[in-house]
């Protein structure tokens, strides 16, 4: 008896082996080269080696993260084991949830690999074994934790707010892009630590790799549906009373809307939003996704395809409505200022000098500007009529722009006395314009006058005199 529990444990030993073997097998090594564009100075960018982690699933595939393979140039990849580097491409990629999938030119690099598969939703203090490449290192890395907490997180490549998971386990630059597995399956994919902290990492979630997934099936990625909508919690029992919500009821009151939301012409201000598919939406905004654990109510919308409906139970003049709501939009149409771009260099259009750009959450990013009405704009809700906010970036020293060299980050509401909706149709005027002079113009009845001539005149004189290669990029 002794000497069968003895081999019992070696065959278990061997096989725990074994399986461990299999997944080191399946991680693999992402270096990438790309090009980083400056929004400071639009027609000038600048070059970046990285490295990153990633995994084989199936279809030979790679999972990694978006800002591993961000503004990508050349990928390429290697697997645990092996020396050789195999050239990779970007097949579809989701900066909103920092996810990408990578295909190779040479399907021999998958030969004698395993797809590894995907689990679930892991649970509270459930252990997780996180594998990849950090610090760059050639060898890889494999550390354990738990998992200490699942909710919504701003997701620091995109900024913009999905389901994460919290995890004590090491991450650091390098395992990004890395698979975090429980019991053999994938449960989620690392994406990024916090900041001054030991041993607090976080997950891009299996729902949420799951999502995107299905999302490509059709071989195009179109998102995570977003609706539009600005919300007010009800905590305050005042603010209850005034909306006439009875002590059982719970919800969020409806504060703001993009006119471009789907739900424009369905919901209205003083809605006050009781839940969304049946499901209760608690006063203070988030609803029990699992027994005893709350996240954000946008939690529900996430879940769903572009394209897909949601009901909503409101409460408006006393009256209870059931508003059904296709999830047409994603957050780039509902905004005045899109989200963070990748994978794109930055829009620009030069005149005498003058340089003007849209304004973008990368531009405020890197220049750090506080400027209380480039902030604002930033939070604002596109409209019919204004789809874009157009900026002056800089004025170049010329001699028909003297006087103007403190003109910085300005925003242009007018050419001409005319509105325009985007910084095409900014373009278009000032492209088809045949006067004297352009009178640019914000809100304030701040003028700045360029004329038309010399402006045209001392085009290539600037082109040269700064080496820039084209006056416009759109």
């Amino acid at each position: 008896m002794k000497y069968y529990l003895k081999y019992l444990f070696m065959i278990i030993i061997f096989s725990s082996q074994i399986f461990a073997n299999n997944i080191e097998e399946s991680i693999v090594k992402i270096y990438t080269v790309s090009k980083i564009p400056s929004y400071a100075t639009p027609w000038n960018s600048s070059i970046r080696r990285s490295s990153g982690s990633g995994a084989i699933i199936d279809g030979n595939r790679i999972l990694t993260n978006a800002h591993v393979v961000a503004n990508q140039t050349f990928i390429e990849v290697k697997r645990h084991g092996d020396t050789k580097r195999y050239e990779a491409k970007v097949e579809f990629i989701s900066h909103q949830v920092d996810l990408a999938i990578l295909t190779l030119k040479e399907n021999i690099f998958f030969k004698d690999t395993k797809s590894l598969s995907f689990g679930s939703l892991p649970r509270i203090q459930q252990e997780v074994t996180v594998y990849g490449f950090p610090m760059g290192g050639n060898t890889l890395s494999v550390s354990t934790g738990i998992v200490s907490r699942i909710e919504h997180n701003k997701y620091a490549h995109s900024r913009e707010i999905f389901l994460s998971i919290q995890i004590d386990a090491a991450v650091n630059p390098g395992s990004s892009g890395g698979p975090a597995l429980s019991d053999g399956k994938i449960v989620g994919v690392v994406m990024q630590q916090l900041s001054n902290s030991q041993n607090i990492g976080y997950l891009v979630p299996i729902e949420v790799v799951k999502h995107f997934l299905e999302d490509i099936k059709d071989k195009k990625y179109d998102g995570f549906p977003h609706i539009g909508i600005t919300t007010e919690m009800m905590e305050n029992e005042t603010l209850r009373d005034v909306y006439n919500m009875d002590k059982n009821s719970t919800g969020v009151l409806l504060v703001d809307i993009s006119e471009k939301s789907p739900a424009f012409n369905k919901l209205k201000k003083g809605d006050v939003i009781l839940s969304i598919d049946n499901q209760k939406i608690e006063n203070d905004g988030t609803l029990e996704f699992r027994h005893h654990q709350f996240t954000s109510y946008k939690y529900l919308v996430d879940k769903k395809q572009v394209g897909e409906e949601i009901t909503m139970k409101i409460l408006r003049d006393t009256k209870f409505i059931d508003i059904n709501i296709t999830l047409d939009n994603i957050a780039d149409d509902n905004l005045l200022v899109n989200t963070v771009a990748f994978d794109v260099m930055p829009k620009y259009f030069m005149y005498g000098g003058y340089v003007f750009t849209p304004l973008s959450r990368n531009l405020l990013m890197s220049s750090r500007s506080t400027l209380l009405p480039l902030r604002k704009s930033a939070g604002e809700w596109a409209k019919e009529d204004k789809e874009e906010v157009v900026i002056l970036l800089k004025v170049l020293a010329s001699k028909i722009s003297r006087g103007d060299y403190n003109f910085a980050l300005w925003i242009v509401d007018k050419v001409n006395n005319q509105k325009f909706k985007n910084f095409k149709e900014f373009w278009e005027i000032i492209k088809d314009f045949n006067g004297k002079y352009i009178i640019i113009e914000n809100d304030d009845g701040t003028k700045i006058a360029i004329d038309r001539k010399k402006a045209l005149d001392i085009k290539q004189e600037i082109l040269t005199k700064y080496s820039i290669k084209s006056s416009e990029r759109l």
